[in-house]
């Protein structure tokens, strides 16, 4: 069977599956963050060498303050004890999304994680916080911007490589495939540029019931997609 090499997922449902079980919402949250851990473990032993989540989106600021509030403590509790503990095992973890606009704490907790995780060398797992595709674009166009201003290029050298190199994906190639739950089919501001050619695969459960099982049932079905690029026939 064919691995993809990076796997993308939008983690949607965790209020849903609350819901449904008379739980409130934070303990979706919860669920939806221990299933994080187990699809670490699961993409590992699969041959996924590189796997980024949507985590926390630029759009969800404008959620109730309280449920901003517990999925910031929440972050905090992953970032140092269940995402750190991936990082003991030879996992690269980085943050994609602005990270200047997250409290000044939280942003010393992922300074402190990807610089001591930034040697290992299996997976490579990609965090996105504070994360909007459409932001992510804008803060390249300004620097870009800056950088003719600044004479340190021309604009015939702004091309998709230049692009490429000064999003937040930097280094990361692009997702192969793209994973989201709970039914929605909708790409919600998240990596824009870099699913120009990617694979969608759609599950209707809700991410705290996603397994290794419907992993492997997504990888299954972009095996029997026929994949081509630009004019190929």
């Amino acid at each position: 069977m064919n691995i993809p090499n990076h796997v993308a997922v939008i983690m949607d449902g965790n209020g849903r599956w609350a819901k449904a079980k008379g739980l409130p919402r934070k303990m979706g949250h919860v669920q939806g963050g221990k299933t994080v851990e187990e699809m670490l473990y699961a993409a590992d032993e699969l041959g996924i060498k590189y796997f980024t989540v949507y985590a926390f989106s630029t759009e969800n600021w404008k959620r109730s303050e309280d449920e901003v509030s517990a999925l910031m403590n929440l972050l905090r509790s992953y970032l140092t004890s269940g995402f750190k503990k991936a990082a003991n095992n030879n996992v690269r973890i980085r943050i994609i999304g602005d990270k200047t606009g997250l409290a000044p704490d939280i942003q010393e907790i992922i300074a402190d994680l990807e610089a001591s995780s930034a040697a290992n060398t299996g997976l490579q797992f990609q965090i996105a916080i504070n994360y909007g595709s459409r932001d992510e674009i804008l803060r390249m166009m300004r620097r870009a911007a800056n950088d003719v201003k600044n004479g340190v290029i021309g604009p015939e050298d702004i091309d998709e490589a230049y692009i490429s190199a000064h999003l937040d994906t930097a280094d990361i190639p692009d997702p192969d495939l793209l994973i989201r739950t709970s039914g929605e089919q909708r790409l919600s501001n998240f990596l824009l540029w870099q699913l120009a050619y990617t694979e969608f695969y759609f599950s209707d459960k809700h991410w705290p019931d996603f397994d290794k099982e419907e992993l492997a049932k997504a990888i299954e079905a972009f095996n029997k997609r026929d994949r081509r690029f630009g004019n190929a026939k």
